[in-house]
């Protein structure tokens, strides 16, 4: 239920002619450690995955507005702890607007910046 209000708010707020997304290779993942204030960034392919200290990031799409690579991506992510089955996040996140559906985590951020074209 969740993740469908965030998709219909992220549909209302793109123009009309933007509204049709195309998916991109992968995306660029910005993560931020809270502990030792490091920011680095990760390229993750579409359907690959990638580790950030004990955390798992899996991307399953990346997608943009069609006609505007440099545009507004939004991705699917699911966030995993090494020693947990459930997720500490799961849904689409848009570059445009982190804060909209944010990791909550202790330790770790992470927001989209924009997809691999």
């Amino acid at each position: 239920m969740k993740r469908l209000f965030v998709m219909s708010m992220c549909v209302l707020a793109l123009p009309a002619a933007a509204q049709q997304a195309q998916s991109g290779s992968g995306a660029v993942i910005r993560a931020l450690d809270r502990t030792n204030a490091s920011v680095t960034d990760l390229e993750i392919g579409n359907g690959a995955s990638a580790r950030y200290g004990y955390l798992t990031l899996q991307l399953d799409e990346c997608r943009y507005p069609v006609g505007d690579p440099s545009g507004d991506a939004y991705a699917y992510l699911t966030v995993r702890e090494d020693e947990s089955a459930e997720p500490v996040f799961e849904g689409w996140m848009v570059a445009s607007s982190p804060a909209l559906n944010a990791v909550d985590h202790p330790r770790y951020d992470f927001w989209v910046l924009r997809c691999k074209t």
